[in-house]
């Protein structure tokens, strides 16, 4: 197994979706725990940033609510309607989400370009991938 990454506040921010100022905030309020690199920059230890999200839900009620955890929310950046079905794009963060729903659903929930939506995703079947350490290769 290898050691804990150590992220820092950039790759922070890349991670979890938000601004490189929002992990400072978090940091500076003691939110969550960062240490100094040799070169003075501000890291995240891997382990302290997954338990920091665990245990901070975020501004999202229905996470308490809902059994689906996994939940992405975005700016619809395309729908295609038939007469039956609807195809909408979300962009969430750096996540593209894709659903194929009825019309009538995308119709009742107002479903157009530019709107905001959140993507709902509860899956028996998921693939993860891992990514290697830096400067490490698969090998």
């Amino acid at each position: 197994m290898r050691g804990v990454p150590m992220f820092r506040i950039s790759e922070v921010a890349g991670l979890v979706g938000v601004s490189g100022d929002t992990v400072r905030r978090w940091v500076d309020s003691g939110r969550l725990r960062a240490a100094r690199d040799a070169h003075g920059h501000r890291t995240v230890d891997g382990a302290d940033l997954a338990a920091f999200l665990r245990a901070d839900p975020g501004d999202d009620p229905a996470r308490q609510v809902s059994s689906a955890r996994n939940r992405f929310r975005g700016l619809v950046t395309a729908v295609i309607r038939d007469e039956v079905m609807a195809q909408v794009e979300i962009q969430a963060g750096p996540h593209r989400v894709v659903s194929l729903m009825s019309r009538e659903a995308a119709d009742e929930l107002g479903l157009g370009v530019g709107s905001t939506a959140t993507a709902v995703v509860k899956s028996t079947n998921v693939v993860v991938e891992n990514e290697p350490a830096k400067g490490q290769r698969h090998g």
